[in-house]
């Protein structure tokens, strides 16, 4: 049996996830950085690219492009201001069919001189993360970028603390800028199902005459991160972010593993994806302690920032679910 045919298996169960123009992005390494403030080895960085690379995913994203006077290298690691070096040393002399994402904060990126032209870097994209009142210089960015000839996304973060009629003006202003995509971000890990399809079809009443395409970008907090992914394919997101082994802040996101085996696309290979997680992420596990979790899932359930549960997992006491509990309430 060829690894195609042994990777896909005929049959109808789960092919209403086949859509041959959906593209799927792994963001192991940049959301996973949040995890240990972007301190990964060259080595480990290089084995998630080449898998990605192996396993057909469409983009591979590297880290961010955070001014380095707000992130010190005493602290950070180059990923979290990740140069052109840096990124080629990962990509090798030889790039492969995989594009290359950088994403870029609203605010805290310098973006005029450190993010190049098109032509002088190895990068294929840049996606743009804002929180709602940052709109303004987030559109700055994209417009830079694209003018420079990247592809563009926007991820608007926290959408689920943002009033329904804010959100609306703020969509109609992003669509008639030169941006490719635009996210729905669970960045909580709050979202339900039905959630989730109420954004898309927000997201949708302004993408659609427009052109634009939507992403889906969760957290598992609740344990929905596949779940609310699907949901999002389904209602037509053609940009899914998953990590190898749910690997990324806190709770983590929707694995790549699972992602895959729901999208049917013979175009993607699971084995790379599942060796990746064997020898390079799952080892990782104890000391990061990403993934679901009581606190994690606490936060998600009060739709708070999961950075006091990431604090509290750090901690001896990580298992005193009470503690964190009365703690959380008391926010």
């Amino acid at each position: 049996m060829s690894q195609s045919s042994a990777s896909h298996p005929t049959g109808t169960k789960g092919w209403v996830g086949y859509r041959p123009e959906l593209k799927v992005l792994d963001c192991t390494v940049r959301d996973g950085g949040l995890m240990n403030d972007h301190n990964f080895p060259l080595e480990f960085v290089q084995a998630i690219y080449q898998a990605d690379v192996a396993a057909g995913i469409d983009y591979f994203e590297v880290g961010y492009k955070g001014a380095r006077r707000l992130y010190p290298s005493t602290q950070y690691g180059v990923w979290k201001c990740c140069s052109e070096d840096d990124i080629r040393r990962v990509v090798g002399e030889k790039k492969g069919a995989t594009k290359i994402s950088v994403m870029a904060d609203a605010e805290r990126t310098d973006y005029h001189t450190d993010i190049l032209p098109r032509d002088k870097s190895v990068v294929d994209m840049y996606r743009v993360a804002t929180y709602i009142h940052q709109i303004p210089a987030a559109l700055e960015i994209v417009k830079d970028a694209a003018d420079k000839g990247y592809e563009t996304c926007l991820n608007i973060m926290a959408v689920s603390t943002v009033p329904e009629s804010e959100l609306d003006s703020a969509l109609e202003v992003i669509v008639q800028s030169p941006v490719n995509a635009l996210y729905v971000v669970d960045s909580f890990g709050t979202l339900y199902s039905e959630q989730i399809r109420n954004f898309v079809h927000r997201f949708q009443k302004f993408t659609v005459p427009t052109g634009k395409e939507i992403g889906i970008h969760t957290h598992n907090n609740l344990q929905l991160a596949f779940a609310n992914t699907i949901e999002a394919i389904v209602l037509g997101a053609n940009y899914v972010d998953a990590s190898i082994g749910g690997l990324g802040r806190g709770a983590g996101n929707c694995p790549m593993e699972l992602a895959l085996s729901f999208l049917h696309n013979p175009k993607f290979q699971m084995r790379p994806i599942l060796d990746a997680l064997q020898n390079h992420v799952e080892p990782r596990r104890e000391a990061l302690r990403w993934g679901f979790a009581i606190p994690y899932m606490l936060t998600g359930y009060l739709n708070q920032h999961p950075k006091a549960a990431m604090a509290f997992m750090e901690g001896d006491d990580f298992r005193d679910i009470v503690k964190f509990y009365d703690q959380a309430l008391d926010a």
